[in-house]
Formats: structure tokens, C-alpha cells, sequence
């Protein structure tokens, strides 16, 4: 899938020595596909260049919701083509997260709403995440036969440890900004409204910090880049094996289905 043409899928701008950079494809809840990456990692790189603390959001209601399952079953015609197309994304998902990592400031995640599947590597891949309080995580991995993907396994078990990292996945349930503040995946939550300020406001106190010590204090703690990265690799491995199974394309189809309007009764 592509971007319409003139249309940039991320936007991007500087705050006073800070870079604000904005998923914009609210239409399709800032899903993942090709173009959306390479314009995030575009803009990523260009803030690189920059230096300084970053911000990372999503327009619209959702911070993003995940690979773009239409995205997936536009290639559906061939095993190979699917794994190709899986190859690809997830790989540039990758790639974004580990430019993430290696960001020579403070990174901050202000998630505005729902983060579904792989799309939670763009928080996990931050040095501090705040959440509105109406956004919500939910893995979606077992209900769609997906293997993990996004840092769930290479990322998440850091923050939260293993074995709720694993049972959330196992589970599939929804955990909403409060019960991730409570178990340690979130910092910090905040009223809708008072998100992006309140994210800008910290990035501002970063900005006079030394890039040095904040990347070799990921590197000294493992969450570097080079640490990372075959880690994200196996993941990557994982979800190839098992987006090509017939029954993982049985499930995208149901999920993507037309659902069946109610029946209203009569007056």
C-alpha cells in the first residue's frame, strides 16, 4: 500500500532544539506499511543530523494500530509474495527501532491512543513513554497467529520482566494507560489534552543533557542498538514462519471480514 501521491505519511518539525515527529495516517489508525516507515526513518535520521531530544506521536485518535493487515492480504496470492512483503516490513520496522536507539538524545514517546501489534516498538524503543489516558496496548499476536514482532520479545521483558511480557502475549488482553503505569511500562499519564505539552515540556529539560551519556547508558544497560539487533532479528525470523501458514491467513481474512450489523428489534 502507498501513500497518496504528495501525501507525506509522517510530519515533521523543530521546537526549540527539540524534533516533534508525527505519524500521520490517521485514517487507517497509523498503521504500518512500507511508505509510512521509510518516512519515519527519513524523518528520524534527519533528527539525527539535528541532534537533540525527539518526540514521537500519532494524529488522530490511535498512536498506531500495528502492521496494516490490508497491507499483508494485498499479497496473500503467493507464500512467497506474503513472506516478501512480511520481509520487508517487518525488517524496516526494525530498522526504525534500532535508529531509535541509537538517537543522540532524550526520546520520548507521547502515545495519544490505542497501540496494537508491532506498532509498540515505537514506544519500547523510547527512553520514556507517556500515555494519554485513553490510549490502550493490546498484542493482537494470538487472535491473529502472528509471531511477536516490534520488540515484544526483544524489548518489552526489560521493562515489565519476562514473565508478564509473556503472559500478555499468551493472553491477548487490552491493558489500559493506568495499568501500564502501574506495572512499570509507562512513566507517565496524562489527560488527553495535556499530552503533547507535557511531553515537550520534559524533552526541553533534556535538552542541555550530554547525547554520550544517555547512549552509553543503553549500551551499559543493553538496550543499545547492537544489542538489540539480533534479538529484533529472531522476531523478524518468527513472524516470517508464521505469516505464510494457511491458518494465520484464515484469521486476517475473519478479522478483515464485514461483520454482520445487529438486528434491531421491532418497535
Amino acid at each position: 500500500m502507498t501513500a497518496p501521491s504528495g501525501h507525506a505519511l509522517v510530519r515533521r518539525e523543530r521546537r526549540n532544539g527539540v524534533s516533534l515527529i508525527t505519524l500521520d495516517r490517521p485514517s487507517r489508525g497509523n498503521a504500518l506499511v512500507p511508505d509510512l516507515l521509510a518516512h519515519l526513518h527519513a524523518a528520524l535520521d534527519q533528527s539525527a543530523r539535528d541532534g537533540g531530544p525527539l518526540v514521537l506521536t500519532g494524529s488522530g485518535k490511535a498512536f498506531s494500530t500495528g502492521g496494516d493487515i490490508a497491507g499483508f492480504l494485498e499479497h496473500a496470492a503467493s507464500p512467497g509474495a506474503l513472506r516478501d512483503y512480511a520481509a520487508s516490513l517487518v525488517g524496516a520496522l526494525n530498522r526504525v527501532i534500532l535508529t531509535l536507539r541509537r538517537h543522540p538524545g532524550t526520546v520520548i514517546a507521547a502515545v495519544n491512543g490505542p497501540v496494537t501489534g508491532g506498532s509498540l516498538g515505537l514506544a519500547l524503543a523510547a527512553d520514556r513513554v507517556l500515555m494519554s489516558d485513553a490510549a490502550f496496548v493490546q498484542p493482537y499476536y494470538a487472535l491473529m497467529g502472528f509471531a511477536p514482532d516490534g520488540g515484544w520479545t526483544a524489548l518489552l521483558p526489560h521493562r515489565i520482566g519476562a514473565a508478564r511480557a509473556s503472559g500478555w502475549i499468551a493472553s491477548d488482553t487490552r491493558q489500559h494507560a493506568d495499568d501500564l503505569l502501574r506495572i512499570g511500562f509507562a512513566d507517565r499519564v496524562c489527560a488527553p489534552e495535556a499530552l503533547l505539552s507535557a511531553a515537550l515540556s520534559e524533552t526541553q529539560d533534556a535538552v542541555p543533557l550530554d547525547p554520550a551519556i544517555i547512549l552509553g547508558t543503553r549500551r551499559l544497560t543493553g538496550q543499545d542498538a547492537e544489542s538489540l539487533a539480533p534479538a529484533l532479528e529472531a522476531e523478524r525470523q518468527a513472524f516470517l514462519a508464521h505469516i505464510v501458514r494457511p491458518e494465520t491467513l484464515d484469521r486476517m481474512r475473519a478479522f478483515t471480514a464485514p461483520k454482520p450489523e445487529a438486528k434491531k428489534c421491532a418497535s
